[in-house]
């Protein structure tokens, strides 16, 4: 009887966030393979020196913790600005809700203008109108300055959550993506925590209009640094079609995997086997400090694309949900706090209020090294023991003990605050969430990096846009919420949301693959659209 040959089944192409990751016929441990690839050219940033990049994301981190300082502050002086002026509690948190308006107006405005313009323009604009609203915040008497400023602040920290992840995937390779992401959080807390600290010492020492004048001062400071030293990140290659030539025949690595999931892989390259091309001339240092590294590629697609991706792209919508609500309800944290612990029987100045903020940063400091360096280190061994393939799902793992931080966090400050608990309760609350919040959010935002890193800036407007949304609605309802509900109510409910949304994590980790299959179609159409998208 005559057995016909088994015909070939037709491989599926992996998704994006899906790769080889180890080499395990190198050595007897398998060595690390650097993805996205890097070329041959000496200008592209990957592969810059660890100095030159240090330098360049140092100034990128600064700027990070400055805009935060910004956003955060002015919850401090609440009751200086109440007994000067007499605004009530309501103006200052529709100014606070002002803020995020502006917040969500820029990322849609400014960022389609990084493709065409470069990332260095966008960075040294938006550093010099905090500067501007800054002296305007020190000097101004009227609620509708106070407005106004607001949103300017908001629109002049619009790309602080969007343009640092777009540098990321500029400069560093997938197995530093989170320990990168976690510095980026805890820039964004340091600013968001230890920036009130600061400014409750300089208001009951010096007044508040100091807060602001010393904000400017530093900004203006970051603003000078990154006019002689920031570099553009955004590389358009002197050759074209470069990349790894090394193949791998991953069904021999991956026992466990089923050969379509991972025939097909994308072809990397490792560290040693990258040689810079001599033919390529290093730009000169006035090149690369140029105002503006044009791209004549359209970009009306990307004011309307972000809103195409968040509806079509489980991962961007799980991750516009999750950082989204965390952050915005750490405003309320921040608000609740501000008002009701400067009456009995607290009875809080302004220096105190600001030192409640170091109870969230020592648990974001915690919640760095989790969500970040432990985040990289998960991944590699993931891959590894997945015959050396990388799944972008392996970053979410670390999300499910952060979800019992996070709830358990704000169960302790909300209810501790409603029962009158001393002010140590709050404290260790407040930072249990502030360890929740930034192992949740590294993790998130590294997910989506990895998965979508083509369309990543569309990507990253969109969760910045939504989480604004989100800071906005809760922001104008917060007092009538309160007034209906009462602390206690208030806080059980939202844990409960919160809960809820988090545990979208557990089908993102089930199906989460099966739906970058899924969109992969629309990612490769998306990504054609993109000027300068390196190959991934």
């Amino acid at each position: 009887m005559d057995i016909e040959p088994a015909q070939d089944v037709p491989q599926r192409e992996p998704p994006s966030g899906t790769f080889l990751l180890e080499d395990k016929h190198s050595h007897d441990s398998g060595e690390l393979i650097l993805h996205p690839t890097p070329t041959s050219d000496p200008n592209d940033p990957l592969n810059w020196s660890s100095g030159r990049k240090a330098v360049n994301f140092g100034t990128v981190c600064f700027y990070v913790l400055i805009t935060f300082v910004f956003l955060d502050i002015q919850t401090v002086a609440f009751s200086q600005y109440l007994a000067e002026f007499g605004w009530t509690f309501d103006t200052l948190n529709n100014a606070a809700a002002a803020a995020f308006v502006g917040l969500a107006i820029g990322c849609i405005a400014f960022i389609p203008l990084v493709h065409r313009y470069g990332r260095r323009p966008l960075y040294l604009f938006s550093l010099l109108l905090q500067v501007a609203c800054g002296v305007w915040n020190a000097t101004l008497h009227t609620s509708a300055e106070l407005m106004v400023c607001a949103v300017l602040s908001g629109l002049g920290g619009a790309i602080s959550e969007t343009i640092v992840q777009v540098t990321i995937a500029d400069l560093f390779f997938v197995h530093q993506h989170a320990t990168m992401n976690g510095i980026f959080i805890l820039m964004q807390s340091t600013g968001a925590y230890l920036g009130p600290v600061a400014a409750g010492y300089i208001v009951v020492d010096m007044g508040w209009r100091w807060m602001w004048w010393m904000t400017a001062i530093l900004t203006g400071a970051n603003l000078l640094f990154a006019l002689f030293f920031f570099e553009e990140t955004k590389f358009v290659p002197t050759l074209l079609g470069e990349g790894g030539t090394e193949t791998a025949d991953i069904a021999t690595r991956q026992e466990s995997a089923s050969l379509e999931d991972t025939k097909k892989l994308p072809t990397v390259t490792d560290a040693s086997s990258t040689r810079m091309n001599i033919y390529v001339q290093r730009k000169s240092y006035r090149q690369r400090l140029a105002f503006v590294t044009k791209t004549d590629t359209p970009i009306a697609h990307h004011f309307y694309q972000p809103f195409i991706v968040v509806f079509k792209i489980p991962a961007v919508a799980y991750v516009s949900l999750t950082y989204g609500l965390l952050l915005s309800l750490y405003s309320v944290i921040a608000t609740v706090q501000a008002y009701y612990m400067i009456a009995p029987p607290y009875n809080f100045d302004a220096s105190q209020i600001g030192l409640l903020a170091l109870a969230p940063f020592i648990g974001s400091a915690i919640g760095t090294v989790f969500g970040g360096w432990l985040n990289d280190k998960l991944s590699i061994w993931c891959a590894k023991r997945n015959g050396g393939v990388f799944e972008a799902e392996t970053r979410l793992y670390l999300i499910i003990p952060g979800i019992f931080l996070t709830v358990s966090g704000m169960l302790m400050f909300g209810l501790g605050l409603a029962y009158l608990e001393p002010w140590t309760v709050l404290a260790v609350g407040t930072g249990i969430y502030g360890a929740g919040f930034v192992v949740i959010s590294s993790a998130a935002l590294t997910y989506l990096t990895d998965s979508y890193s083509d369309v990543i800036a569309d990507a990253l407007v969109a969760v910045t846009f939504f989480r604004n949304a989100f800071s906005i609605l809760i922001m104008f309802t917060i007092t009538p919420w309160l007034n209906a509900m009462g602390i206690k109510n208030l806080f059980i409910l939202l844990a409960c949301v919160v809960f809820a949304i988090l545990a979208l994590v557990f089908p993102m980790i089930v199906w989460g693959k099966k739906a970058r299959y899924r969109t992969s179609d629309l990612l490769r159409e998306l990504a054609l659209k993109q000027p300068g998208t390196r190959e991934h």
